[in-house]
């Protein structure tokens, strides 16, 4: 598929949705006059709120006093939020200056590409190709981009291995689709207008049954170069690298049938289709005579099972044609069964119009939606992708997918995996690298507005790049391409890292009692094996933190806030499977300080911390009480050791049959609280200084510890009847657990399901198994390594009651036996 790899005015893009990405929080060198509002700039940089961020950098770029590290990374910033913004002008002058100051620290070599990317939204696009030149040249390592805050460094970037095909030839061949153990792509000498003269070119379905069989000719590099030498196309593939930026005369008009740009022709949809030249595919045969016709089939999609194929084809059916009103031929879906080893049955969907081009069908994987392409009146742009869903054997009116995955350009090739993540092709959104590029947007998300990622080199590149199928891993796959010889060709890729270079994480800190948000509580970043020093961040006014972490790894996080005991979470982005953004909550227990009218004597207790209730006290006091997580009774013989972070003095004390525990304080010293007993995990807390005053202050501080063995119950995880969805009230609960299995680290835990004896033995057996790995799945979703966690189901075969079959009881004495436990597997 060619389309103009020349970039529309900035005046045609919508503000799209930010997507997710990295960047090494830059300690700020120095203290100089610039560090406090330069720290409010950066936070409003990595919230993400682009517009304060601008003014903030603005006003500190009038400061003469600057450094020039300070000053590059304020025009960086700066630039990149004017482009976020959709001011390609400011952006341009911004990273212009930058540049003048020299090569761009490391952290900052992608202002070559985002100032490309500006001059090309500029309408200078001599300059914007000699930058992406120069951006190509220094790209000998990923890039780090910058959204959000954190721990992550570029190494972690995706990377993969793209390899040329044995398939390909001076034809076209683009936008492949898996059936059976074969590949079936379009193919054939490339369109030519409306005729239906079958000499003039038309595109043709073709196969190869086995896809291993393709043997690889070569591999390309990020850069575009190829390792192994491939020949040159055929007179007419001209090779783009000769060709500048916006002048590639031979790629096709876009696909709206209206003109777009200067020297471009208008021209139907199924114009283009494909621009190759020369001989078919050597190893490729047709893929069906019933369906192949005398004009252009393809791009198509299969139902799971292989038995039903959707595809594109020219308005074209049962030996007739028509045209719309202005005389084109336009594009439509078709449907066909395989009966017999023999394609029939070829139909019409339903939502197709003479007026207008339907095609490029990706029918999700249970079968039950199918997102299509058209250039329908009402669209958002040029092309868009909307979908279809069938209900009770009717296929839905098409809704278009909205503003968030289509724009003022072509939106095009859908692809759906087994994960309903959706692939697609789009010359429309800010970011790309040039003409279409591929993307990916995650839309299982319940309902959450899906963040649209733009695929790393060497999967796009400066041409055109569309037709990608993968699986739901993406851990290999092919896309089209005409990046070598300027023909359409296919290409295999294999991912060689993890695949989610940068896992995003919202930490959320409120008051554990009243749930408020906390503000300015500061976030202490650890992760496992880093040689560096840990970063600290702040939460905004709404108790919030973003960042963005190095995947396949552990982090520790230390949150504090004056006022507050400090918390420790445990986080790992090893088993993540997913790219849904996480969140996590973190509550902070509020200090109970008191203060007697008058200083008295203080009476000792015991040394379990025996205290009477109207105690005075003469010296600032720390005393509080342990108890079990699972039964909440006090805990003798629990160790208690209070260090003082002053000087190092520590102090210690075994819990009586009370639990309770006290200490004397020294006021403007912080301590480290650690209560400790065989069997049980370490509990560690922070008692954070009490400022110097002439009333002591008494500290309560009660302590929970958890043991290996522990049965916990947790309320309220209730489920719809039949079904094992987890439900928001039942997430609130299973976020419970969550905290607690940050807090230790080391913990390991089996999730019980249970029902009650209501209904089919067997069948309640089917859904507690369905509901315990539901709630391992949504823990794991909230960073809890599976390895951590065992999910089983009991079914109905240990009741908490007599309500057994035959026993007449109430839906409250069912509902007690409907309840999901964890128990402690392991704690150290």
């Amino acid at each position: 598929m060619k389309l103009p790899a020349c970039l529309k005015d900035s005046r045609f893009y919508r503000l799209c949705r930010l997507v997710v990405a990295c960047l090494l929080l830059e300690a700020l060198p120095g203290y100089a006059q610039s560090e406090i509002p330069k720290q409010q700039a950066d936070r409003s940089f990595y919230a993400q709120d682009y517009p304060n961020a601008a003014q903030r950098y603005s006003e500190l770029l009038k400061d003469n006093s600057l450094s020039d590290e300070i000053k590059k990374n304020v025009l960086y910033n700066l630039g990149y939020s004017y482009q976020k913004l959709g001011d390609f002008a400011k952006a341009e002058s911004h990273f212009r200056e930058l540049l003048e100051m020299g090569e761009p620290a490391e952290t900052n070599r992608n202002a070559y590409l985002y100032y490309a990317q500006a001059l090309a939204h500029n309408g200078k696009l001599s300059e914007a190709q000699d930058m992406y030149t120069r951006y190509e040249s220094i790209k000998s390592t990923p890039a780090v981009v910058p959204l959000s805050s954190g721990t992550a460094s570029g190494k972690a970037k995706v990377t993969y291995r793209v390899e040329t095909l044995s398939l390909n030839t001076s034809n076209a061949e683009f936008s492949p689709a898996y059936f059976r153990q074969g590949l079936v792509y379009v193919g054939g000498k490339g369109a030519s207008g409306a005729s239906s003269s079958p000499d003039k070119g038309y595109l043709n379905l073709l196969y190869v049954p086995d896809r291993t069989a393709i043997d690889a000719t070569g591999t390309l590099a990020a850069d575009g170069t190829v390792s192994t030498a491939r020949p040159v196309a055929s007179a007419g593939g001209a090779n783009p690298a000769n060709r500048r930026l916006g002048r590639d005369t031979y790629t096709a008009s876009t696909a709206n049938d209206s003109r777009t740009a200067a020297n471009f022709a208008p021209v139907s949809f199924s114009e283009s289709l494909g621009l190759g030249r020369g001989t078919k595919a050597q190893i490729a045969g047709e893929f069906s005579k019933e369906l192949n016709t005398k004009y252009h089939e393809g791009p198509l999609t299969f139902s799971a099972d292989g038995n039903t194929i959707y595809f594109t084809r020219n308005n074209y059916n049962e030996g007739k044609s028509r045209k719309s009103s202005d005389n084109v031929n336009k594009l439509k879906l078709y449907t066909a069964e395989l009966r017999d080893g023999v394609w029939t049955d070829v139909k019409e969907m339903p939502f197709n119009s003479d007026e207008y081009s339907t095609g490029h069908p990706a029918l999700s994987r249970d079968g039950k939606s199918l997102y299509f392409v058209s250039d329908r009146p009402g669209g958002k742009g040029g092309t868009d992708i909307y979908v279809s869903r069938l209900d009770n054997g009717t296929w839905s009116a098409p809704v278009n997918l909205g503003s968030e995955i289509n724009t003022k350009g072509d939106e095009m090739f859908p692809f759906m995996d087994e994960n309903d993540n959706l692939y697609f092709a789009s010359n429309g959104r800010p970011g790309g690298m040039g003409g279409l590029d591929i993307y990916f947007a995650p839309l299982a998300t319940g309902g959450d507005t899906p963040a649209v990622v733009h695929l790393d080199a060497p999967i796009n590149s400066k041409t055109d790049d569309f037709g990608l199928i993968t699986d739901g891993s993406r851990s290999t796959g092919y896309f089209s391409s005409n990046r070598l010889n300027g023909d359409d060709d296919l290409f295999r890729f294999v991912r060689e890292s993890s695949l989610f270079g940068c896992r995003n994480l919202t930490i959320r800190v409120f008051d554990d009692a009243t749930s408020v948000p906390l503000d300015s509580a500061m976030i202490t970043v650890r992760a496992r094996g880093e040689g560096g020093d840990p970063q600290v961040l702040a939460t905004d006014a709404t108790g919030l933190v973003n960042l963005c972490l190095e995947a396949e790894n552990d982090f520790m996080f230390e949150i504090a806030r004056d006022g507050y005991l400090t918390s420790n979470l445990g986080f790992s982005t090893a088993e993540l499977t997913d790219d849904k953004p996480t969140q996590l909550g973190a509550s902070l227990i509020k200090l109970s300080v008191t203060a007697p009218s008058a200083p008295s004597r203080i009476t000792m207790g015991s040394d379990d911390g025996d205290w009477e209730s109207e105690d005075a006290i003469t010296a600032s006091t720390l005393r509080g009480t342990v108890t079990g997580e699972a039964d909440k009774k006090p805990l003798d013989g629990v160790r208690i050791t209070l260090k003082n972070e002053c000087d190092g003095q520590i102090k210690q004390t075994v819990t009586g049959p009370s639990g309770r525990f006290r200490f004397e304080l020294v006021e403007g010293c912080d301590y480290t609280l650690v209560a400790s007993k065989p069997l049980y995990g370490t509990n560690t807390s922070a008692i954070r200084k009490i400022p110097e005053k002439s009333i002591p202050k008494l500290v309560s501080a009660n302590l929970m510890m958890i043991k290996a063995g522990d049965l916990v119950t947790l309320d309220n995880i209730n489920y719809d009847s039949g079904k094992w969805e987890v439900r928001p009230d039942a997430a609130r609960e299973l976020d419970k657990m969550v905290a607690t299995m940050q807090k230790y680290p080391s913990l390991r835990i089996e999730i019980g399901s249970h029902t009650d004896s209501q209904g089919d033995a067997k069948t309640n057996q089917i859904l507690s198994e369905r509901r315990a790995k539901a709630a391992l799945n949504y823990m794991a979703s909230k960073g809890i390594a599976r390895n951590r966690l065992t999910a089983i189901g009991y079914g109905e075969t240990q009741l908490l009651n007599n309500c057994k079959d035959g026993v007449l009881c109430t839906e409250e004495e069912h509902q007690r036996n409907r309840r999901t436990e964890f128990k402690v597997l392991y704690i150290k």
